[in-house]
């Protein structure tokens, strides 16, 4: 068995060719449509001179392009860079030299961008420029060699609290963990690499939306993975809760992935002024961000019919673990989740925790090969534990009493206050089930006293006044006194990178740069 996503995909098309396989926009494209354009993109590619192991970085928003680029790219044994395109000169920079590329692909609308820094000589590919031209040249066959499931693919991290990094996998490592090698209800793996394919003969199969950035890692594998199984998968060229709405009710989407509150919380509110038909939604799931008790609650209601889960993991582990959530759960903290296959918490002595205690989410079997280019953060990623290998990407997690695992939050983001460890997430859940908070981040700044304090930035509801004291007694009712942010900003909005994702450098910059509402209130019991 070959294990290669590529292979995965052309099972699917070679099983489901008249099928619709991919929506975006006004444009939908079947199997053997986007397989066709695909191949004509793979031979260009080649013509530039890619070939197994070569670097194209994607520099582009959501298309039906994008998704071809994608594909062509693991048909040649290649490696796709995803590029954040809300990167500026700067950013870019720092992207292409790191990731090493052989060819680069973009909207034609970045090129001043790219134009600026890009190094001479770099063959480009341009998403409304050159693309259709190029592809239209070449050979629609599929005269590939065979594939590996040792052929790397890459995922770059989203770089909210440093510069991006490159996480290594194997194919049927990423396709174990994330691209639905696994049964993620039952940690089971799929018998062969045609079981998701063989598994929706005889049905029209499911309609799927991923409304997130391609570019972020989460989006690209679920978008895979609905390729793999024959579903129809849905995209927006970017993301706007209305047109979320207004394509699950033209599509009829049956199952819709959103990456927690920054897109949740919209959702809820477009859902609710929009009065949309919802009725063919059979599953809402949420992952890779913090989903808080007050936006899940609000899910519940709205779709109180709808199977609502929630799921953690990171782009180094990969899927970690599955909740379910109901209206009826008691919501506080972050989320608790069943663990998935070879989940453990390692404790500060290198040992598994037991019931009660904290320490580092790892996880071992299918694990990535590393940090592209590197070795320093690579071997700072892995731990073994009773000789097992495991990758350790920073996550705080405590054991409950009935085995299962409550995330806490990223180790690097963790404010430590006079000794006691304080985990954003769980205070921006706070923050946010006051009626008047939007949204929320929260941050450690320095203190003379206690080394670090509690400080939070706050966007407010329309219309809402601004009270840092009211913030801070509605946090105190819910929470340990010195998780209490003692400092609070009220901004205009709260920045996020563009797959929803909290950005802690624009939140620690903005503080350093604006004086706080309040000064600092003194620690309460």
């Amino acid at each position: 068995m070959a294990l290669n996503m590529a292979d995965l995909f052309e099972h699917a098309v070679d099983t489901f060719p008249q099928r619709v396989a991919l929506i975006c926009g006004d444009r939908e494209v079947t199997y053997s449509g986007l397989e066709d354009e695909a191949n004509r993109v793979a031979h260009h590619l080649a013509a530039l001179g890619v070939g197994p192991g070569g670097h194209v970085g994607l520099y582009a928003r959501n298309s039906i392009e994008t998704v071809a680029t994608l594909l062509a790219t693991i048909k040649l044994r290649a490696v796709v860079i995803n590029i954040n395109y809300r990167y500026l000169a700067r950013e870019l920079a720092y992207h292409l030299e790191d990731a090493g590329l052989a060819v680069l692909v973009h909207d034609k609308d970045l090129a001043p961008v790219v134009d600026a820094v890009a190094p001479a000589g770099l063959p480009r590919v341009v998403i409304g420029g050159n693309y259709a031209e190029a592809a239209a040249a070449e050979s629609a066959a599929r005269d590939f060699g065979p594939r590996s499931p040792d052929d790397v693919y890459i995922i770059y991290t989203g770089g909210t609290t440093g510069q991006p990094k490159g996480v290594m996998w194997r194919h049927e490592d990423i396709w174990r963990t994330l691209g639905g090698g696994i049964d993620f209800l039952t940690g089971e793996p799929l018998e062969d690499e045609w079981a998701q394919s063989r598994a929706g003969v005889g049905d029209n199969g499911m309609v799927r939306m991923a409304p997130a950035p391609l570019i972020h890692g989460a989006a690209m594998v679920a978008t895979l993975a609905c390729l793999f199984g024959g579903d129809t998968a849905v995209i927006l060229p970017k993301f706007d809760p209305h047109a979320v709405w207004e394509a699950v009710q033209r599509h009829q989407v049956n199952v819709l992935s959103m990456i927690g509150d920054a897109m949740a919380r919209p959702l809820m509110e477009a859902l609710a002024a929009g009065g949309y038909d919802t009725s063919s939604l059979v599953s809402l799931n949420s992952t890779a961000a913090l989903f808080s008790p007050p936006v899940k609650e609000a899910c519940t209601r709205a779709l109180p019919n709808v199977f609502i889960s929630e799921a953690i993991g990171s782009t180094e582990t990969g899927f970690a673990g599955i909740a379910f959530v109901s209206a009826d759960d008691e919501q506080h903290g972050g989320p608790t989740v069943t663990a998935g296959p070879d989940v453990i918490v390692i404790d500060e002595a290198g040992g598994v925790c037991g019931p009660g205690q904290a320490g580092r989410l790892a996880r071992g079997g299918h694990v990535p090969l590393g940090y592209y280019n590197d070795p320093v953060k690579t071997t700072e990623m892995f731990a073994e534990v009773n000789g097992r290998r495991y990758a350790v990407p920073g996550d705080w997690a405590r054991v409950e009493e009935d085995g299962s695992i409550t995330l806490l939050g990223r180790g690097n983001t963790c404010v430590n206050t006079g000794g006691e460890k304080v985990y954003p997430e769980e205070v921006e859940g706070a923050l946010k089930s006051h009626p008047d908070v939007f949204d929320a981040l929260v941050i450690g700044v320095p203190d003379d006293r206690l080394g670090q304090r509690v400080a939070a930035l706050v966007q407010l509801r329309t219309g809402a006044a601004a009270d840092a004291a009211a913030l801070q007694a509605h946090v105190h009712g819910r929470l340990a006194g010195y998780k209490a942010p003692r400092t609070v900003w009220f901004v205009d909005s709260i920045g996020r990178t563009v797959s929803g994702k909290a950005d802690y450098r624009w939140a620690h910059r903005y503080a350093g740069e604006h004086p706080p509402a309040t000064p600092a209130q003194p620690e309460r019991a």
